[in-house]
């Protein structure tokens, strides 16, 4: 065995003990640590593929970004007061029937299966795949790319309007 393959595995098992670990705390806090391993060992994982953008995506936006969220949900929230589900029968069956919807649209376009558009060839013009992904983003994607990220702005006006202190 070479020596990625053994970094390959000693990156695996952390993954799946992180994940093990962070599934079985009662601790909110310390299944948030437990997450951010698992994160980091996937990330990790990727550098090993070859995947330097998928690399910097799941530093940056999952161990970084997501973690910061659940953590300070983790904070607002008063877990020591368990909450009931207020709502009733009529509200479960509307989200029961909205996911089951989305659940058959989201099986219809994988079972179109890949785009026929050609594949790209061999030759990518001396571009690594972090230019690849900012070219098809921008050129291609612009206008999803900017409502993901006014989507995103408006949340985290939500959770600040949410968090400030009421006067």
């Amino acid at each position: 065995m070479n020596l990625g393959v053994l970094v390959f595995y000693f990156f695996a098992a952390v993954s799946v003990v992180g994940g093990i670990m962070m599934i079985t705390r009662k601790n909110a806090v310390h299944a948030a640590v437990y997450l951010v391993l698992t994160f980091v060992s996937i990330s990790a994982i990727y550098i090993l593929l070859g995947a330097e953008f998928l690399f910097a995506v799941q530093v940056l936006v999952y161990a970084g970004g997501i973690m910061v969220l659940f953590l300070f949900v983790i904070m607002l929230v008063n877990l020591d007061e368990p909450r009931r589900f207020s709502g009733g029968r009529l509200q479960l069956g509307v989200s029961t029937a909205l996911s089951l919807v989305l659940f058959v649209m989201l099986a219809r376009v994988f079972a179109r299966g890949a785009p026929s558009g050609p594949a790209p060839s061999g030759n990518l013009g001396g571009l690594g795949n972090i230019e690849l992904v900012g070219m098809n983003l921008y050129r291609s994607y612009l206008l999803p790319f900017e409502a993901v990220s006014l989507l995103l702005l408006v949340a985290m006006i939500g959770a600040i309007v949410l968090a400030r202190p009421r006067a």
